[in-house]
């Protein structure tokens, strides 16, 4: 499906084309494309511009989906991608992507514009149990922020006791939650 706003390379104009573009301040990137310099970016736009990368057999998941959520402002220099599909699969291109080949449950899945993207109470339950300065970082901001995904990923924790670090993502969101 082609959008109106959003251009990805070879579909009408070449990657050269549209770095042009980029150049003469008519685009600018987002995600896998490139989007008009003065269209607003929605959560739409951003999960369709992570289309190519996606596919169907991945979902954006940990900071990749808390920057399609809105959690985070600014997009991922690479993004985290799950296993959607019963089946295993290669990873196509590791340069722009970390892959992860648990299957994601259906359960903790969203499709937004036509992508597989981990729900936020789950996105924010992953980023408070990384051990990673930035995805704690994001986590802190977005618990803060944003009170319904805040009790989304309480709730998602609580449900699953014995994932990996669950605690210490349960101590950060209630940390988070005491301080407001």
């Amino acid at each position: 499906m082609v959008s109106p706003f959003l251009f990805f390379p070879g579909e009408r104009l070449a990657l050269t084309e549209l770095s042009a573009a980029c150049l003469d301040g008519l685009l600018v990137p987002l995600g896998e494309g490139f989007m008009p310099a003065d269209a607003v970016e929605t959560v739409w736009m951003r999960a369709r511009s992570l289309s190519p990368l996606l596919g169907e057999r991945w979902a954006g998941v940990r900071l990749t989906a808390a920057w399609v959520h809105g959690g985070t402002a600014t997009e991922p220099r690479r993004h985290h991608l799950q296993r959607v599909g019963p089946t295993r699969t290669r990873a196509r291109d590791a340069t722009r992507a970390v892959f992860h080949d648990v299957r994601l449950p259906v359960a903790d899945t969203t499709l937004v514009a036509g992508v597989h993207l981990s729900t936020p109470g789950r996105t924010l339950a992953d980023l408070a149990r990384s051990d990673d300065e930035g995805e704690g970082a994001a986590a802190i901001e977005w618990a803060a922020s944003d009170v319904e995904s805040r009790h989304e990923a309480q709730a998602w924790l609580a449900r699953h006791p014995t994932f990996p670090y669950g605690r210490r993502g349960a101590a950060l969101l209630a940390d988070v939650a005491a301080q407001r």
